[in-house]
């Protein structure tokens, strides 16, 4: 069997990293930017810090920050006619998922124009051309669309996230500063963690795991739990938000090339459908899902077991399991994670269309254990 891996060209990390922007546009010899964001964002001060150096460097851009939280194909068409007006030839994406999500679907259509519908860039979609060079820095420390091939986009017609899988979408740069992070709400943080910790947990039982992925996997997940709790209890703890930085985009490493389960498959309808943020519906049912999961992968519970520190000399593989799954429930208890559907106002008549759309979803199949439409609609009553 051959196995893949996809990685940024350069990254950079640690406290203060966006300063590295301006040497990087000039080894590159990029001319302008179209910086791509939310207004949260700017609102709150966080794109300044970032914009503040292209200032500083003089180098020219322009701003699109219609980003949503969760980013539409209408998103990504206006965005595609920003940069095009614009004359820029780099992107610079400041952000969580979402402003990374938006900057891929908007640099792939801006060189693979046959894709300028957005819908048809589902799944796995055959363009030709490197997406424009993006640099991205992320604001959340959950997602580490900053350094993986997919990104999601909300089909308006259809109220469906497609999940786009693409090599050519990867961002050429990757910055990830804890600094702009420091200001992230507990909640939020507490959510894009949780998210991190699943894309951990999904990529190292997925079925094209393997020994590279698995490496970088079982680090994320020891990490995630020993930093995410500070981070959420302490938000200024720089040593936390740095370790949750640097987590999120171990985990993303190695998941962007392996692939997910079944838990983002059902995660994602709850988005579409119910506009759930993206972690909180990832980590509500994980829990749940790591339980259904555990025949099919005990030897990797074990794993996991050592890596949050909960595993005892002489445990079965079930008892690891089990108490694998017991610590990860309550260390979503701890940071503030709902744990029932009714609390994000979703009820029994809503699980038929949930399901309909988590069997389909391009994550599912990568589950360690078979599944079933069934098994959803049960796995989703579960926690209702």
């Amino acid at each position: 069997m051959v196995n893949r891996f996809i990685l940024n060209e350069v990254s950079y990390f640690g406290p203060g990293a966006r300063k590295e922007i301006p040497g990087v546009v000039a080894r590159l010899g990029y001319k302008k930017a179209l910086v791509v964001t939310d207004k949260g964002l700017m609102k709150f001060g966080v794109a300044k810090m970032v914009l503040d150096v292209l200032d500083d460097a003089k180098i020219p851009y322009e701003i699109y920050d219609e980003v949503k939280p969760n980013p539409t194909v209408t998103n990504v068409k206006n965005g595609v006619e920003a940069l095009k007006n614009a004359q820029a030839d780099f992107i610079v994406a400041i952000g969580g998922g979402s402003s990374m999500d938006t900057a891929k679907g908007i640099g792939i259509v801006c060189t693979n124009p046959e894709f300028s519908d957005i819908v048809s860039l589902e799944g796995v979609a055959d363009t030709k051309k490197k997406s424009v060079p993006i640099i991205a820095l992320p604001t959340t420390a959950g997602t580490a669309a900053e350094t993986t091939i997919n990104y999601v986009i909300i089909d308006e017609e259809k109220q469906k996230k497609m999940v786009c899988v693409d090599p050519n979408d990867i961002p050429a740069v990757a910055i990830v500063d804890a600094e702009l992070m420091y200001s992230l709400p507990a909640s939020l943080t507490a959510a894009t963690g949780m998210d991190a910790m699943t894309h951990a947990i999904e990529g190292l039982i997925t079925k094209a795991a393997w020994e590279m992925s698995d490496m970088f996997e079982l680090k994320a997940i020891n990490m995630i739990h020993r930093y995410l709790p500070v981070a959420v209890e302490d938000p200024k703890n720089a040593e936390a938000r740095d370790g949750m930085a640097v987590a999120q985009y171990i985990a993303g490493m190695a998941f962007s090339n392996v692939g997910l389960g079944v838990d983002h498959g059902m995660a994602h309808p709850m988005s579409a459908l119910h506009d759930v943020p993206h972690g909180v519906a990832c980590a509500i049912l994980l829990p749940t899902v790591m339980r259904f999961n555990a025949p099919a992968a005990l030897d990797k519970y074990v794993d996991i077991a050592k890596a949050l520190d909960v595993y005892k000399e002489g445990m079965t593989k079930e008892e690891a399991a089990e108490a694998a799954c017991n610590e990860i429930r309550d260390m979503s208890i701890r940071v503030g994670i709902p744990q029932h559907l009714s609390e994000l106002g979703i009820t029994e008549n809503d699980i038929d269309a949930l399901a309909d759309q988590a069997i389909a979803d391009v994550c599912t199949p990568g589950n360690p254990r078979e599944v079933t439409r069934d098994d959803i609609v049960a796995l989703y009553h579960k926690i209702l």
